[in-house]
């Protein structure tokens, strides 16, 4: 592929969550491109199920004091960096005490999905673009990889449109076979994505099944390609994904590090 600058925003990454086709692809791709000579940067959320000492997480001085204002809500912003073991290679963790601090990543003891969640991924979103613009670093390919960063695509088309630094990046969707089998809380998606007076209720219409499958479609519709990252990916969500008329690469097990390559040097031509 051509030279380029690449961000990948995951819900999850190997060895920091493990077991999951996110997990395993976001932990190979970026090694993958860095080692073709481009350049990247990897940003997830840090749960509280990550080991701090055994990860070797420190923060990020230089990145600190960040707020993240949602409504009238304002989240502290804390960025972790560790250095992937047996690579050459970092990954930015965003935190929020009250967000992220748990024992469990999306499910409580008792098995019950977190009435927070839609609040946790609206936060986790507009962090990961407030830190690429503290960063200073314009990326050519934004890759969203999972349900929790599919309101990214939405973000850069509207709220963060007009921002020198993502004036050039092509936004790519990674669709997942479903996780979860809940809904979000309406109330507060609703109440909580629309982070600036950009967003209007019908850019919402797509997500509005407030599940796993309206998630992955509100991420595709503002997607400038989408990837489909399952081999049992949900046929409802490949079919809708190729509604579209966006470029779509089917799910590939064999040389798929290439073939992704590929897939952003065609969001170029």
């Amino acid at each position: 592929m051509e030279k380029k600058r690449v961000l990948i925003i995951t819900q999850e990454m190997q060895p920091y969550h493990n077991g999951t086709d996110i997990g395993d692809i976001a932990r190979e791709l970026p090694q993958y491109v860095q080692d073709q000579g481009n350049e990247i940067r990897v940003l997830m959320p840090r749960y509280g199920t990550i080991n701090e000492r055994r990860h070797r997480l420190h923060e990020v001085v230089r990145l600190s004091g960040m707020n993240i204002i949602i409504n009238d809500d304002d989240y502290p912003l804390i960025i972790k960096v560790a250095s992937v073991p047996g690579a050459r290679m970092q990954v930015y963790f965003l935190d929020n005490d009250d967000l992220f601090k748990r024992k469990h990543v999306f499910h409580d003891d008792n098995n019950k999905f977190f009435e927070d969640n839609a609040e946790r991924m609206v936060f986790f979103c507009k962090a990961a673009l407030e830190t690429v613009k503290k960063f200073q670093w314009a990326p050519d390919i934004i890759h969203c990889h999972g349900w929790m960063t599919s309101l990214v695509p939405l973000y850069i088309k509207t709220t963060y449109k007009n921002e020198p630094v993502f004036q050039n990046a092509k936004v790519v969707y990674s669709m997942y076979k479903g996780a979860f089998d809940e809904k979000l809380a309406k109330d507060k998606f609703l109440e909580k994505a629309p982070i600036s007076t950009h967003i209007e209720a019908d850019h919402l219409n797509e997500y509005k099944e407030y599940n796993h499958i309206g998630l992955s479609k509100g991420g595709a519709k503002y997607a400038d390609g989408v990837i489909i990252g399952s081999e049992d990916l949900e046929k409802e969500l490949g079919k809708y994904a190729k509604s579209l008329g966006i470029p779509v690469l089917e799910y590939a097990k064999e040389s798929y590090l290439e073939k992704y390559a590929a897939f952003y040097n065609e969001l170029y031509q």
